[in-house]
C-alpha cells in the first residue's frame, strides 16, 4: 500500500461530506475518510477533502462501476493523484442488484472493470474493491490493495482476512451510535441497516452465510442482528467494537457515525479519545 489510512478512520455519505468537516476530522487525529455512497465520477468532492487538509487520506466507498465508467474514474485518478500524491485511494464495486436495470454477470463486469483500470495505467496498490463474499474478496486480493468491506461484524473480517492472505488491505466499515440505551441506539440503528441493506440480497446473502437466519433478517433485524452491525454504548465500548476488527485482522476500520444527518463532530472527538487517536 503505497497510501497510508492508519487504524481507524470515517465513513460518510457523499452528501454529508465538506471540506470543513475533512479538516475537522484530520484534527481529530484520524488517518481517512471514505466518501460513502456512489460519488460522481469526476470525484471533485475528493479533491476538495485533500486540498482542505495536510495528511489525512482520502477514499472512495465506493465508485459504482454501473454509473462510472472505467475511464472516467481513471481520469479523476490520475487528476487527484497529481495533486495530492499518496493521498487518495480509488474504492470501486459492483452496487446491488436491485439498484441497476442492468445488472448482468457481475464478476464478469467487476472483471473487466478491472481491466480497463488497468489499461488507464491505474495502478493496483492505488485501488480497492468492495468484497463481502469468497470469490470477490478473492479478486480483490488478486487485483486490488485490498478489499473494503462494508455492513460486516469482526467474525467477517475474520474469515475475510483468512480468504485474502496477509500483506492484502482489508478495510471494513461499521456503524457507530454514541449512546448508552440499548433501545434509543438501536432506533437509530435499525431503519438505516433495515433499508435499503436488509431488501439487498448481496448483503443478506453475506448475513445469511455468517449464521444468521431469516428470522434474524425479518421486521427490520433483531436486536442481536442490530447490536452486531450497529456498535452502541459510550466511546468506549464502541472503541472496543472497532478495535475487534483489527484484532480479527483488519489494517484499518472506518466508522459510520449515525445519525447520518447530525454533525458527526461531538461523536467523532469522543470516539476519538477513546482510541487515543491523539
Amino acid at each position: 500500500m503505497t497510501v497510508e489510512l492508519g487504524r481507524y478512520g470515517v465513513w460518510r455519505h457523499v452528501g454529508g461530506l465538506t471540506p470543513e468537516l475533512a479538516a475537522e476530522v484530520e484534527a481529530l487525529g484520524y488517518g481517512a475518510i471514505w466518501i460513502g455512497g456512489s460519488p460522481p465520477g469526476d470525484l471533485r468532492l475528493a479533491e476538495s477533502l485533500l486540498d482542505a487538509t495536510e495528511r489525512i487520506a482520502v477514499a472512495t466507498g465506493i465508485v459504482n462501476m454501473w454509473t462510472t465508467p472505467a475511464e472516467e474514474a481513471a481520469e479523476s485518478y490520475h487528476r487527484i493523484e497529481a495533486a495530492h500524491p499518496g493521498r487518495f485511494l480509488l474504492g470501486v464495486g459492483i452496487g446491488h442488484p436491485e439498484a441497476t436495470s442492468d445488472y448482468r454477470r457481475p464478476y464478469a463486469t467487476i472483471v473487466e472493470y478491472l481491466d480497463r483500470l488497468d489499461a488507464a495505467k491505474v495502478p493496483v496498490d492505488g485501488r480497492v474493491l468492495a468484497a463481502l463474499g469468497p470469490k470477490v474478496l478473492k479478486l480483490a486480493a488478486e487485483r486490488t490493495a485490498g478489499a473494503h468491506p462494508y455492513l460486516t461484524t469482526p467474525e467477517h473480517t475474520r474469515e475475510a482476512r483468512e480468504l485474502l492472505g496477509e500483506g492484502v488491505l482489508l478495510a471494513p466499515e461499521h456503524k457507530v451510535v454514541l449512546d448508552t440505551d440499548p433501545e434509543r441506539a438501536r432506533a437509530i440503528g435499525r431503519p438505516v441497516v433495515a433499508k435499503p441493506y436488509l431488501g439487498l440480497r448481496n448483503y443478506t446473502s453475506n448475513l445469511l452465510r455468517l449464521g444468521w437466519s431469516e428470522e434474524d433478517l425479518a421486521d427490520g433485524g433483531s436486536d442481536r442482528l442490530i447490536d452486531a452491525l450497529v456498535a452502541h454504548g459510550d466511546a468506549a465500548a464502541v472503541a472496543a467494537r472497532l478495535t475487534e476488527h483489527l484484532d480479527a485482522g483488519a489494517d484499518h476500520v472506518c466508522a459510520q457515525v449515525l445519525p447520518g444527518g447530525d454533525d458527526p463532530v461531538p461523536a467523532l472527538r469522543e470516539l476519538a479519545e477513546a482510541l487515543n487517536l491523539r
